[in-house]
């Protein structure tokens, strides 16, 4: 919510004036701006804004510093810290979390430029003059603007409690704002998603007609929806969200090899995550939500040797650092270069998983290294134990990313899945649980598990800190973990039980850091109303 000014990544329209004799050539007329008033006239326009909206959305794991994304995975069940920047330390040591903190700073004023983008296309999509559109078709783009409203409002208030509801563009300093309650932020995400999941396209047409996946689709507002019923305690409504999207006949769980490596060692479970795979046109009938990133592609991601400029972020965070061992090149096979600012919990690597569950496979989890340079070439390394910490530290393979003429890593062009329908599973095994129906919860759970040839469950087997440990199994490394956790009022409880790191002195996790902090700089900025600070900061 910082007052700054917005500017949209849309198309300039507008042409230079034509000279005219009259007194009115005096009279300026901008027509080649990037202001909503001239570019949200028609469909180029909208189409353009949506465009600038998804690329903005992309910026959470674009952005500097890369311990950005461990800010919502440290100070969890997953992972311990490794490699930090700087911005990560006050959630690997809770003590220290106050409200100058940058991550909680970040993810604030990011989530509301979200809001105030999504709001100008809201405001003028509505706008009773415009011509030359029909009705479906501006209803889809309200749905869509307001899609990413609500997912912005929904991280918001479930890592920040009750935030200000900003519902009309905001283009001119305001210093009075306050905070509304939880309550009334959930029911305003709920109406926005409602309608959202009722005008958005469905998945072929996203697909098929504008061949741009990284367009949200109904059922991934009707996902989304089913979380926040589940927030707001409605675990029925959730229920009927997720079937709407099992039952749609657009998604299937992946359970046979596919895509540009099925002729290589690997399982289905593996294939979802491979550069070339994760997209819908690719084969991937799991996956409701791409965001699409291009090697090379403006808008994409663009290779340019030296230039530090932002672009996704997720292979250095959570690949290990194995280029500090000689003799073990950076390579396709190792997931190309890494940083590991974090490494998985040992509840991950040793008490999460079963005995051939699929997805703790090689394939998912890569364990081994060997060299592929120098008088060792082919043999297994054998690390020394420091090396384990974070240069062959196990490390998930779902964020590998290769490309040889970027060799070196400067820039991560690998599609982002953020949602599919592993995840849809979990969320009605969820809101079967809360409405105590164990048996049923027990068979959904069981159906993602027989993908992974996991053992099947019984209903006694069935408790919301089992539904987590299958989340982490299935989701680790996708879904935030750190929104999971608040959002089920587990995360001060899991933390000290499962992350042994975090038992240690200085540690400090309370109840209340289930919240982060209201940035202090919104505080003071905020002159004319009290902007209310969580408890305990």
């Amino acid at each position: 919510m910082k007052k700054t000014v917005i500017y949209f990544l849309v198309i300039i329209i507008g042409l230079c004036l034509f000279p005219s004799c009259e007194k009115s050539f005096l009279n300026e007329e901008l027509k080649s701006t990037y202001a909503p008033q001239n570019t949200l006239k028609d469909s180029l326009g909208f189409d353009a804004a949506i465009t600038g909206l998804i690329f903005q959305f992309r910026q959470q794991w674009t952005g500097e510093p890369q311990g950005l994304i461990c800010v919502m995975h440290l100070g969890t069940d997953i992972t311990i810290m490794v490699q930090p920047q700087g911005v990560e330390v006050p959630y690997t040591n809770y003590a220290a979390l106050n409200s100058q903190d940058q991550g909680a700073s970040f993810f604030w004023s990011w989530a509301y430029q979200i809001i105030n983008n999504a709001n100008f296309i809201i405001n003028g999509i509505q706008n009773p003059s415009l011509k030359g559109m029909s009705v479906t078709y501006k209803n889809a783009i309200e749905a869509e603007a307001r899609f990413y409203r609500a997912y912005s409002y929904n991280l918001l208030s479930t890592l920040y409690g009750g935030v200000p509801i900003i519902d009309k563009p905001i283009s001119s300093p305001k210093t009075d704002y306050v905070r509304d309650t939880q309550s009334d932020v959930i029911s305003f995400i709920i109406t926005d998603l409602e309608f959202a999941s009722t005008n958005l396209r469905d998945i072929d047409y996203i697909s098929n007609v504008i061949k741009r996946e990284g367009r949200v689709c109904k059922s991934a507002a009707q996902q989304l929806l089913a979380e926040v019923y589940l927030r707001a305690n409605k675990p029925d409504l959730a229920e009927q969200q997720c079937k709407n999207i099992i039952n749609s006949g657009f998604f299937q769980l992946t359970t046979t090899r596919y895509g540009v490596k099925k002729t290589s060692p690997g399982d289905p479970f593996s294939d979802m995550f491979i550069t070339g795979n994760q997209r819908r046109r690719q084969g991937n009938k799991e996956a409701l939500w791409v965001i699409e990133q291009e090697y090379n592609v403006l808008g994409g991601a663009i290779y340019q040797p030296g230039n530090i400029t932002p672009s996704d972020q997720h292979r250095r965070v959570w690949v290990a650092r194995y280029v500090d061992i000689t003799g073990v090149d950076i390579s396709d096979s190792l997931g190309g270069r890494g940083i590991a600012r974090m490494r998985l919990s040992n509840w991950v690597l040793y008490n999460l998983y079963k005995q051939n569950d699929m997805r703790n496979s090689r394939f998912n989890i890569r364990r081994s290294f060997y060299y592929s340079s120098g008088p060792k070439v082919g043999q297994r390394v054998i690390p020394n134990p420091a090396d384990t910490l974070y240069k062959l530290c196990p490390y998930t393979t779902k964020w590998n990313n290769y490309v040889a003429a970027d060799a070196f890593g400067y820039t991560d062009y690998k599609d982002i899945i953020m949602m599919r329908l592993g995840e849809t599973y979990l969320l009605l095994a969820e809101a079967q649980f809360y409405q105590g129906k164990l048996t049923e919860a027990a068979a959904t759970l069981n159906i993602i598990r027989a993908r992974a040839n996991a053992t099947p469950i019984l209903a006694s087997d069935v408790t919301l800190d089992f539904i987590l440990d299958e989340r982490a199994r299935e989701l680790l490394a996708e879904e935030n973990r750190r929104m999971t956790l608040a959002r089920t009022g587990k995360l001060a409880e899991r933390v000290l039980k499962l992350n042994s790191f975090y038992n240690g002195q200085g540690a400090g996790v309370k109840p209340y850091n289930m919240l982060m902090p209201i940035p202090q700089s919104e505080i003071d900025l905020n002159r004319n109303a009290v902007l209310e600070q969580n408890p305990g900061y």
